[in-house]
């Protein structure tokens, strides 16, 4: 096969429409734009969201509550989770190689859910009372570390 050679389909290349050339052209004039109206006119924009003067549909939607731009997302494991996993000593770092959380966000947070029967070290920007309670209950320690990205 030669490279050189090749050639796209027949009917598949258009050349483009040259409008404003004058009136032989067959699209002068107007420049197939229509004699009046909005996008008539030079320097016409639509306005983002518009719907030809139908009520848009940010518009038509019901607006209610309230989204807090400052809330902390945080990565969250329960101690049930970390009773199956491997090892004894878990941080964010850890636990994201383990794949127990897939994503950090703002901080690690350990909730108190499930049992847990040995000895563990886990360090974590968050703990609950019952997390940590059940962690120093089974002779571990629980290790709070500063915010994350600091």
């Amino acid at each position: 096969m030669n490279l050189s050679g090749l050639k796209p389909p027949s009917g598949q290349k258009h050349s483009r429409k040259r409008v404003g050339r004058g009136m032989g052209s067959g699209m002068g004039k107007t420049s197939t734009r229509g004699s009046k109206g909005a996008r008539s006119v030079s320097g016409y924009s639509i306005m983002r969201g518009f719907e030809g003067g139908q009520m848009p549909l940010h518009r038509r939607l019901p607006k209610r509550g309230f989204t807090n731009i400052f809330k902390k997302e945080f990565a969250i494991v329960n101690l049930g989770r970390l009773e199956v996993l491997e090892g004894d000593h878990f941080g964010p770092d850890r636990l994201l190689e383990l794949g127990a959380i897939k994503k950090l966000g703002d901080g690690l947070k350990i909730l108190g859910s499930g049992e847990l029967t040995r000895a563990i070290h886990v360090t974590a920007h968050q703990f609950s009372k019952s997390a940590a309670g059940k962690i120093q209950a089974a002779g571990g320690t629980a290790e709070v570390i500063g915010a994350a990205g600091q």
